[in-house]
Parts: structure tokens; C-alpha cells; sequence
């Protein structure tokens, strides 16, 4: 099968449930990844990983900016962050 340096969101998410199923601990991981998300070499599935665990760590260091989310009933404005929202959703609960 032929393999490209993009990916679909589709094997995006073939990538991420086969990451839940074969951990590091997992005889030929690297393998059994790339042939869960079909299309792919092994270099460019252990590639994906790597480019992931750098996505990760620029998010827990805060260097990656949390996204607005659409908050209903805002009318024109519609967007709010996602702290401004699980305060609102904690303040429900509390009421």
C-alpha cells in the first residue's frame, strides 16, 4: 500500500485507539500501529508519535493557547474559554 506524509482524520483517529491498545510494552509495537492505521511505514507511524509527545509537551507547558469555545446563549459574541465555561458548569452544579 502506498504511504503519504499526510493524514486523514481518519487515521488520525485509527492512530490514537491503536495507541490505547499497544503500549510501549507491546512486542512490535511499531508494527502493529502502522498496520492498524493502514497506509503507513513504520517511520512515519513512530514520526506521528514523536511529532504527538511534542505536541503534548508544548500543551502541559503551556505554550499552546486553549481554544474559545462556543458557550450557548451569547447571542453575537458566542465564544468564551474553556476555563470561563467549567467555571459556569461548576457554579450550576453548585446552585
Amino acid at each position: 500500500m502506498a504511504s503519504s506524509s499526510s493524514w486523514t482524520p481518519k487515521q488520525n483517529k485509527l492512530f490514537e485507539n491503536a495507541l490505547a491498545i499497544y503500549d510501549k510494552d507491546t512486542p512490535d509495537r511499531w508494527h502493529n500501529l502502522a498496520r492498524a492505521v493502514g497506509g503507513k511505514t513504520i517511520e512515519e507511524v513512530k514520526r506521528h508519535y514523536e511529532l504527538l509527545v511534542e505536541d503534548v509537551r508544548e500543551i502541559e507547558a503551556g505554550h499552546v493557547p486553549l481554544p474559545n469555545y462556543k458557550k450557548a446563549g451569547l447571542g453575537s459574541k458566542g465564544y468564551c474559554s474553556f476555563v470561563e465555561e467549567e467555571q459556569r458548569l461548576k457554579g450550576l452544579k453548585l446552585q
